[in-house]
């Protein structure tokens, strides 16, 4: 194999370097002569030499001249811009990057260097009025360009031996893109704040059917308006079936939303494997993800992002597109942090519930975890104070009535983690006589024992005739078969909803009252809102006490009363 000769650049200059030298290399090397340190450093810039050779006189500023040429190349390669500017306001020196800025930047930037060398120059001085300010080598700013483009800028002194500011050297770099990403942030984290707020002495006297619907309202709006997606389906798991229960859902076909989907990680779906994963899905083409379930119709990507509660999966958020490749990591990123918001919501007003019975004790259980120090701290600052107010009846009944609600507060808390009970003080009812009530037909369905039990024996103290279905298929056989004066039913039976017995009794009778039952208001097939629009007479949401659940019940035979008479 031919070896390939050293290549050297020689710096003759004005035959500073002996020709028996050059002569020499030649014999070994390929040789390259100039007689200038200027097209020396063109030669370096554009070619590789394995060594140099040049007079030691001419070393020095060789070498600096190298070094300042290689300056500038870097200068004008790094992304950002710089420039130096004086006291006066001039522009010295700036590099390509600068230069490609349009006038109105490199106005701003150059007023913005005039200040700092003003700030540099009072920190630096020895008479200055601001001599005791903490000298800084640098100061950031950020500058805004007519609301449209987001700068920000490093500025650092260039200081004389005589210790004075002569020049500000200022690196500026584009943050338009960071900056509307932190407000799309902040406008999510917003819209976020203004969900959780359901709860709100605003809206304390809202019915939970409203507050169900204002949540769903406010979570289509803000999708739409804020984040830009018109086609989305919120699911919520329920723990005890694994399976993912539409709650909300906005621009998707019925179909899609019928699927029966499981938190597992195959063979259901990129939103089962989301649910059972806790990992975001970016789905850029429907048509080659073999996890992709039917969805919008001519869907071409999606986006599926969990719903976390602290620590734990309670469902997803899935976002569709009619284009390929539609989301990217910041609609990821987005999407996750809504979907917190959104899981608290959907906490707030216990959507979440499915469990019925076990997971009412538990939310009971937390709940009673979250007040019971509280509620023990004002019991004993009311006991304590009573104690100071002896003599005062009137204060000290007062401050019994305080003692009284808290122990009432203790005891339906206790009453809703006992269970199985979901009528809260069933147990306390005696058997009456009530002519709203007396003789009424009522039907009752529940797949749940204990529950349909209870209110069973509830309305039998009132000298109602009851009839009880342990099933969706039931209750409809039985309206189908005789008139009720009133239908009592919960929402999710395993085999009909609570909508089929409704429509089951409007297809009967366009009078007949129905009261929907449901665990905290979960309505995977939106029950209420469907049957709200239809003439529904109310929801009970468990757990609910008896008294409020004779009140409704009062309320749908008004009619009946009035009829007989």
């Amino acid at each position: 194999m031919a070896h390939t000769p050293a290549k050297v650049l020689v710096l003759t200059g004005h035959d500073k370097v002996n020709r028996p030298l050059v002569s020499a290399l030649s014999e070994h090397c390929h040789v390259v002569e100039t007689d200038s340190i200027e097209s020396a450093i063109e030669l370096l810039r554009n070619q590789q030499f394995n060594a140099v050779f040049t007079d030691s006189g001419d070393f020095l500023p060789l070498e600096r001249a190298l070094v300042s040429q290689q300056a500038n190349v870097i200068l004008n390669t790094i992304g950002e811009g710089v420039c130096i500017v004086d006291g006066e306001g001039r522009c010295n020196w700036m590099n390509k990057k600068m230069q490609a800025w349009p006038a109105r930047v490199h106005e701003k930037i150059r007023r913005t260097c005039q200040e700092a060398f003003e700030l540099f120059t009072k920190q630096v001085s020895p008479s200055g009025h601001d001599s005791n300010i903490p000298f800084s080598r640098s100061k950031r700013y950020n500058l805004n360009i007519e609301e449209t483009q987001y700068l920000e800028m490093i500025a650092s002194p260039v200081i004389s031996p005589g210790g004075q500011v002569v020049q500000i050297v200022a690196v500026v770099w584009d943050a338009t893109g960071p900056r509307r990403l932190q407000q799309k942030i902040d406008a999510i984290d917003k819209a976020g704040r203004e969900l959780v707020r359901l709860e709100s002495e605003s809206i304390a006297k809202l019915s939970m059917t409203d507050r169900l619907k204002l949540l769903e309202d406010k979570i289509i709006s803000f999708t739409r308006d804020l984040m830009h997606f018109d086609h989305f389906a919120i699911r919520v798991l329920d723990r005890k079936a694994n399976k993912l229960e539409v709650v909300i859902s906005q621009g998707l076909p019925p179909e899609s939303l019928n699927i029966d989907l499981f938190a597992e990680s195959e063979g259901n779906g990129i939103s089962g494997y989301v649910a059972a994963t806790g990992r975001s899905y970016i789905c850029p083409d429907v048509e080659r993800d073999p996890r992709y379930v039917q969805g919008l119709d001519s869907a071409r990507s999606s986006l599926t992002v969990p719903l976390r509660l602290h620590d734990r999966i309670i469902g997803i958020f899935n976002i569709e597109s009619r284009h390929q490749a539609a989301f990217n990591e910041d609609d990821r990123q987005f999407a996750e942090i809504f979907g917190r918001y959104v899981a608290i919501a959907l906490n707030i007003l216990n959507l979440l519930v499915t469990e019925r019975v076990g997971t009412a004790h538990k939310v009971a259980d937390d709940v009673m975890s979250e007040v019971a120090g509280p509620l023990n701290d004002i019991g004993l600052d009311v006991a304590a104070l009573m104690d100071e107010y002896v003599g005062r009846d009137d204060l000290r009944g007062k401050l019994q009535q305080i003692q009284d609600n808290v122990a009432s507060i203790k005891k339906s808390l206790q009453q809703a983690a006992e269970g199985p009970q979901l009528v809260l003080g069933a147990a306390d009812v005696k058997a009456t006589t009530d002519p709203v009530l007396l003789g009424a037909r009522i039907l009752v369905a529940d797949d749940v024992d204990d529950i349909r039990k209870t209110i069973h024996d509830v309305l039998r103290k009132y000298q109602v005739n009851v009839i009880s279905a342990s099933s969706g298929a039931e209750a409809i056989a039985q309206v189908e078969a005789q008139d009720f004066d009133l239908v009592l039913s919960d929402i999710k039976m395993p085999d009909k909803s609570g909508y089929d017995v409704f429509a089951a009794v409007r297809k009967r009778s366009t009078t007949t009252p129905v009261i929907l039952m449901t665990g905290f208001g979960y309505d995977p097939n939106h029950c209420i809102v469907r049957a709200s629009q239809e003439g529904l007479q109310a929801v009970l949401f468990k757990p609910f006490r008896v008294e409020q659940m004779v009140t409704e019940v009062r309320k749908a035979l008004a009619g009946r009363v009035r009829q007989s008479n």
